[in-house]
């Protein structure tokens, strides 16, 4: 199966040669320089990143891609939420490939391994979703080969992001990419900068605490406590627990909000985190 785009020429640029110069210029917009890809080393485990259209949070995932930019391997497994709750709970893809405007990226044999327990072979839940599509033009503008594993979370809840995580344990070679945008929050009127701090970065922060202390249990019953609205908190904890023993550290590189780029009465935060 060849899975089309959903999202190009609305979240990030329709042609190639327009969506390369977008990519550049989030990595000039965020980490102030295109990165120069190494061979895999082996010390990044995977990756927090937003999802959102590239004018608003590109530049803060470019933060992360800057650095895997120097430790890229040959496999991915990326997950993220299931935003319009089509299909399966949690829902992989097992053959084909993913296409974007820079080409065709192919899903990896050893997806069908981990097709199991909650875990459901499901195209239709994919076909929609933009939160795993929009990762995967910075992966091709890094790199043209490599492969994907890709899972979506439509069951957020510590008890399916322990299951899953254990069997995503199983991996060995590929690098987590989890894919989630922070607090979704709209005001009443128009907020200021300290509105948004108190509103938006005092609760994602209360959340990033816990990936930084790689604690996928403590993330998932923060955001349910202080109702934190992060979309894809389950992709980042089933992440975790697939890490746990094998990650020792995590790092915030970089956190802004969709205020930060245009002002309004709705914000989202970003968050670009490494972990090790």
């Amino acid at each position: 199966m060849l899975r089309k785009p959903a999202v190009a020429g609305h979240f990030y640029e329709g042609k190639k040669e327009a969506l390369l110069e977008e990519i550049r210029e989030c990595f000039l917009k965020g980490p102030g320089e295109i990165p120069v890809v190494e061979e895999r080393k082996g010390h990044i485990k995977g990756i927090v990143v937003p999802h959102a259209g590239y004018i608003y949070s590109g530049y803060v995932a470019a933060y992360a891609y800057y650095e895997l930019a120097d430790d890229f391997p040959d496999k991915f497994i990326i997950l993220g939420p299931n935003h319009h709750g089509y299909g399966a709970p949690v829902a992989i893809m097992t053959e084909g490939e993913w296409e974007t405007p820079l080409g065709k990226v192919k899903i990896d044999e050893e997806a069908k391994k981990y097709c199991k327990g909650i875990i459901q072979n499901d195209e239709i839940a994919h076909m929609y979703e933009h939160s795993l599509e929009v990762q995967i033009p910075f992966l091709q503008f890094l790199k043209e080969d490599f492969t994907i594993i890709p899972i979506c979370f439509g069951y957020q809840d510590y008890e399916t992001v322990k299951e899953v995580g254990e069997i995503l344990a199983e991996n060995e070679d590929a690098v987590f990419i989890a894919s989630s945008d922070f607090s979704h929050v709209s005001f009443s009127k128009f907020p200021t900068k300290e509105d948004i701090k108190e509103n938006v970065e005092k609760k994602d922060m209360m959340a990033i605490e816990e990936i930084l202390n790689l604690n996928a249990k403590g993330l998932i019953e923060k955001v349910e406590k202080y109702n934190i609205t992060m979309c894809g908190y389950g992709a980042v904890g089933a992440m975790l627990e697939a890490l746990k023993g094998k990650a020792k550290k995590a790092r915030l590189l970089k956190y802004a909000t969709s205020y930060d780029v245009e002002p309004g009465t709705y914000c989202v935060g970003y968050a670009s985190i490494v972990i090790e």
